[in-house]
């Protein structure tokens, strides 16, 4: 079937274009936070076992794993896609619009998922590949580390897999347009808080107080020179400032106070300096200003690392599903991060994005999904299975 100009979808897939677009709606009206995806995850291994596809259930917690043997033996591709909604509200007025106010389906996941399910509905009935294919549907990506659960629970060593692929939808477009690139391809990110504490006093008397405000700001202004100053320029970081909380009134100098952000680099060199100065930066000026502070720095986020084989392979794939002037070679790597990376550092594969037609950014309350995409990820993903295993057997 035939979307656009050069630009073919397995046909079996797109036949399920109107049940996949069904599909991903329900998960939009009804988003599940990271680890709380019990609705999500369940619908997901109903549906899995509905088409015969072996399931297993609570792996890492809400995450499922579906298994579908092909028609002989042979080697195991894991396809991956994330479940996990934002705690956002909404603001897009789409008659599937979340119906839990608060939380809202920002980045795609809803499709990613529904994409997975069409892909392994459709290696269940046909089952056309040597080996195994590994659906995995992961929880909690959005920075509560479903990757790690899963791993935890010993995804690889219950579920082996000799390669493993997962996909993004992108909003700034093309649509269909299937973009990859080799080496580090998303940013790893670490986590910070630092919890000041000072002494509060009346607003009219700040002699008697030790103004953890102040001292918040302080930090804040002294931390934008750690890229600009400690950094080499030609190295990419990213130190962001996203929380300053303190006070409650207008009158009262308060006790403590809380910066909250992230820092996001490729260079494991880079990222040991840039948490070496936020410490130092955070307990010096806070002890210059005779007050105290916590710094609670977290790994989140390891770098997307793509296999060079493996980014060949969606290449090639792209070019047949989508055409060769929808498939692009990205040049740079991109700063946002995503824990998929995680289970490429146990196991070579790619991660690959793919545009939808362009609006509101990842992460916006007016993002909304374009639903024509569901078949040509699933299309990908399907692929990738089938010839990825076939590929490795005749390398065997």
């Amino acid at each position: 079937m035939s979307h656009a100009r050069g630009m073919t979808t397995i046909p079996r897939i797109a036949a399920y274009a109107d049940e996949l677009t069904a599909i991903r709606r329900d998960f939009h009206a009804h988003p599940e936070i990271g680890f709380e995806e019990v609705r999500t995850s369940g619908i997901v291994a109903e549906k899995l076992a509905s088409w015969g596809v072996e399931v297993h259930r609570g792996i890492g917690r809400t995450g499922v794993v579906g298994i579908i043997d092909g028609k002989r033996p042979g080697p195991s591709v894991g396809l991956r896609a994330d479940m996990d909604a934002l705690p956002i509200l909404e603001s897009a007025d789409v008659p599937w619009r979340s119906t839990k106010p608060g939380t809202m389906h920002a980045c795609g996941h809803d499709g990613h998922t529904t994409m997975l399910l069409g892909a392994a509905r459709y290696l269940a009935e046909t089952r056309d590949f040597p080996g195994r294919a590994v659906c995995i549907f992961q929880p909690a990506e959005e920075g509560l580390g479903g990757a790690r659960a899963m791993l935890a629970d010993k995804l690889f060593e219950r579920f082996p897999c000799d390669e493993i692929y997962g996909l993004h939808n992108t909003p700034a477009g093309p649509r269909h347009e299937v973009s990859v690139r080799a080496g580090p391809t998303m940013a790893a990110a670490d986590f910070f808080d630092i919890h000041i504490k000072g002494r509060g006093s009346h607003g009219a008397l700040p002699q008697q107080a030790n103004d953890p405000t102040m001292i918040a700001v302080t930090i804040a202004q002294a931390m934008q020179t750690i890229v600009s100053r400690n950094v080499d320029p030609l190295r990419a970081a990213v130190v962001s400032i996203t929380q300053i909380h303190a006070g409650a009134a207008y009158n009262v100098v308060p006790e403590t106070a809380h910066l909250a952000g992230t820092v996001r680099c490729f260079d494991p060199d880079v990222r040991i300096l840039v948490r070496r100065r936020v410490e130092e930066l955070a307990r010096g000026i806070a002890a210059g200003f005779g007050a105290t502070v916590e710094v609670d720095y977290r790994d989140v986020f390891s770098v997307t690392m793509n296999g060079e084989v493996q980014t060949d392979a969606v290449a090639e794939i792209a070019r047949e599903i989508v055409g060769p002037d929808l498939t692009r070679i990205a040049e740079e790597p991109m700063m946002g991060s995503e824990d998929f990376a995680d289970m490429l550092h146990r196991v070579p594969g790619a991660y690959f994005f793919l545009g939808m037609a362009p609006g509101a950014s990842l992460h916006n309350s007016a993002y909304t999904f374009d639903d024509a995409i569901l078949p040509v990820g699933a299309s990908m993903l399907a692929r990738l299975a089938e010839r990825r295993t076939a590929a490795l057997a005749n390398a065997g």
